[in-house]
């Protein structure tokens, strides 16, 4: 069948879903499975495309290099600001994938996040229902569940514990966050460090408590207290919506990242759908440089034009350039 189209809006149920294509590389969640080595991250494929070792020997502009190993020497967070699409969240997964530091921690922010929520999760309810079973005499015979039982660090309390490398942890889009969060920040930054209250009022009685990690596992706590033995390469990412303050600027390595140029472009479309997208996709590409200046594309959005209309090559001219018109609409375009 030539139609490329599987919804087709006519009201009448049918199998075409069968024929739906394999996801776009940078969607497909089902390939990355387990992790297979302390070394390797899983979501590396779909983060950094498919065909890297094709594009290897591409390197980043020389001041995103010099910034990371500025990070690196300094045992700083590294501040990375640029518009949507500039590869500011790849580059926390590039510098992991390189220097094999495992999977990278993430921590997405909202407006509702709290450092709290970066450093640990105690769940109270939990324990307080526990309780409650045990002296009802519902679990009579069970083991009684340790206070760890109920305690999860967070991404960035994740990040601290005590390695022999560092850990590479993401907080995304930090300029999303409340006013407070930048500054509840400063210490922790600064110091390495971070308390469990809930483990430090026990700590007489239990001075070592087994707590859950982000990624999975299980790290034991003494006396209430995470100190980092190596500071983890921070990344923190902002789109330049709103200002930091000085005091958070100041313990940052900042990096400014521009939209990419032709040659990292070619090399990101080369990594994700290979050298045919390139060839056929030369006019797509012209079009994503000769944007007018100020005017904010991200560069996922030109690689979903590629992906669909790669896949709707029986499509009348017209339709293919109304799918790029449609999925390559300035991001600042007032609605």
């Amino acid at each position: 069948m030539n139609d490329w189209r599987i919804y087709r809006g006519a009201g009448l149920p049918h199998d075409g879903v069968r024929r739906l294509p394999p996801p776009p590389p940078w969607r497909d969640f089902a390939a990355a499975g387990p992790d297979t080595g302390a070394g390797t991250d899983p979501s590396a494929a779909r983060r950094l495309g498919v065909r890297r070792r094709l594009v290897e020997n591409h390197h980043p502009r020389p001041e995103e290099v010099e910034a990371v190993n500025a990070a690196l020497y300094l045992r700083r967070p590294l501040l990375v600001t640029g518009p949507p699409g500039t590869g500011k969240s790849t580059l926390a997964h590039a510098v992991a994938y390189e220097l094999k530091l495992g999977r990278v921690l993430r921590w997405p922010i909202v407006s509702r996040s709290t450092l709290r929520d970066g450093l640990y999760h105690y769940d109270a309810i939990a324990r307080l229902q526990d309780v409650q079973l045990e002296r009802a005499g519902a679990d009579v015979g069970a083991e009684r569940h340790s206070i760890g039982s109920y305690l999860r660090l967070g991404p960035l309390g994740t990040a601290l514990l005590p390695a022999e490398q560092p850990r590479v942890l993401l907080i995304d889009e930090l300029d999303k966050s409340d006013l407070d969060l930048p500054n509840d920040l400063l210490n922790v930054l600064e110091e390495g460090e971070f308390r469990l209250h809930e483990l430090e009022r026990i700590a007489d009685r239990e001075p070592e408590v087994e707590v859950g990690t982000d990624d999975g596992g299980r790290a034991v706590i003494r006396d209430g207290l995470v100190r980092c033995t190596t500071f983890p390469l921070i990344v923190l990412t902002s789109n330049g919506e709103r200002d930091f303050p000085a005091a958070l600027l100041r313990r940052c390595i900042q990096l400014d990242l521009e939209p990419p140029g032709e040659e990292q472009l070619t090399a990101m479309v080369r990594a994700h759908l290979g050298d045919e997208a390139v060839t056929d996709g030369s006019e797509l590409i012209q079009r994503f440089l000769r944007r007018e200046p100020g005017e904010v594309v991200a560069a996922d959005q030109l690689l979903n034009a590629l992906f669909l209309t790669q896949h709707a090559p029986s499509a009348e001219r017209v339709t293919r350039e109304r799918l790029a018109d449609m999925l390559m609409q300035p991001l600042d375009r007032p609605r």
